[in-house]
């Protein structure tokens, strides 16, 4: 019975997964979720904090 559930879901998951408005849906979900993983992350904020440094000293 849990296989029969496990395989259930994987079906409707790919029939999901084939819809182009989904996933539209889900890469504007993978975007966002991203950029907000890259501000919480330290290293990579600091990497953008200096390229921001950077680019304020240009102008």
């Amino acid at each position: 019975m849990a296989l029969d559930a496990i395989l259930q879901a994987f079906v409707t998951m790919n029939g999901l997964a084939t819809s182009p408005f989904v996933l539209l849906v889900l890469a504007f979900i993978g975007a966002y979720l991203g950029g907000r993983v890259v501000e919480v992350i330290p290293y990579t904020r600091r990497i953008i904090e200096r390229r921001e440094a950077q680019a304020a000293e240009r102008e």
